[in-house]
């Protein structure tokens, strides 16, 4: 499929999530098989991008293109202001965030809570899409409630903005991260709008995946928390999908190699200190649910050098039996284990 100019190697991308979709998660989740992938949500106040975070944020060197930047905020002016930067910096594509429902978002009326503000809605949409030669799209959800759901009244908004490509996730802000994405909503959606939809929410296996694609009609599906700690599972979609058969786990070793390869990426991406920090909820991910994980985790809470955190990863995988992974029980996807707002929880 094409957003815009650029075409996609297929229909399957990574969820932008904040503290998560750093640089290295994004090249590994595509390495595996992802078609597309969106950076972690980027402030419209571009008086913060001095800072060392914003600046990881927007460091793509390396990275596949096409190259998508979220940006979220809630005055037009700003929004537009951070789109030219971020297009300045390498950004080919502006991904517009009014699906976050967290109130640390929210609270700023930005993400999700501009839902019930159709008006500003569609002034941020206009003038973001005015602002950059690049192709502008937008994530959002079903409406602000149950019973104010607006997702087509919103989609057509923001095709006749300019808007080039939707993602809605099947929740609404109220709804949070609790219950059941609404396919039949994105369905709507879909059926309403001439610009490619994809569909995000709940989707945690090949099997989901195919499901999805039919109840929607969608042209893409986009994973975020099932892809924490099994990044092959884009793979495993996409054999799925064009064959109908399942490829096999992961061996323990190949696990054993992903995870050392991430984290030596991560490692060099964040530095020694901050790079053991944020990656113990990848740690934690990959091993969840395998036997002795518990321990493990709070094991991996003791370790202070990037050196201590290989070795001990090296040795929990070395000490698995089995040819392939098996896990204890189901392992269900997390919250980011860190305290910014995070959009792994509603993909």
């Amino acid at each position: 499929m094409n957003i815009g100019p650029h075409t996609l190697p297929n229909n399957l991308f990574v969820a932008p999530m904040a503290g998560v979709t750093d640089r290295p998660f994004r090249t590994l989740c595509r390495r595996l098989g992802a078609g597309y992938a969106v950076s972690e949500m980027v402030a419209s106040n571009v008086a913060l991008y001095a800072s060392v975070k914003s600046q990881r944020r927007m460091d793509h060197r390396g990275e596949a293109s096409p190259i998508a930047v979220q940006i979220a905020g809630a005055e037009p002016g700003m929004m537009a202001a951070a789109a030219r930067v971020n297009v300045e910096r390498g950004a080919q594509i502006i991904d517009i965030n009014m699906g976050c429902p967290v109130k640390k978002v929210c609270n700023k009326w930005a993400g999700s809570a501009l839902l019930a503000n159709e008006p500003l809605l569609g002034r941020i949409l206009e003038t973001v899409v005015g602002a950059v030669n690049v192709p502008v799209t937008l994530k959002f959800r079903t409406g602000p409630s149950p019973d104010a759901r607006n997702a087509v009244r919103v989609a057509r908004i923001a095709e006749s903005a300019g808007i080039q490509m939707l993602t809605l996730h099947g929740r609404t802000r109220a709804c949070g991260f609790r219950g059941h994405a609404e396919y039949e909503t994105i369905r709507e959606v879909k059926a309403s709008v001439g610009i490619p939809v994809a569909a995000n929410g709940d989707i945690d296996s090949p099997a989901k995946a195919r499901d999805v694609l039919l109840r929607t009609g969608a042209d893409a599906l986009m994973i975020g928390r099932a892809a924490q700690g099994r990044p092959w599972i884009f793979r495993e979609i996409a054999h799925f999908l064009a064959t109908g058969a399942h490829l096999p786990a992961p061996t323990v070793a190949e696990a054993r190699a992903l995870l050392l390869a991430h984290l030596e990426d991560h490692y060099a991406f964040y530095g020694e200190s901050s790079g053991v920090r944020t990656a113990r909820k990848h740690i934690i991910w990959y091993t969840r649910g395998l036997a002795g994980s518990a321990a493990f985790r709070q094991y991996m809470n003791t370790l202070d050098t990037t050196t201590e955190q290989m070795r001990a990863v090296a040795d929990f995988f070395d000490a698995r039996p089995g040819e392939r992974l098996a896990y204890d029980e189901p392992a269900a996807p997390g919250v980011a284990a860190n305290d910014e707002p995070t959009e792994a929880m509603a993909a």
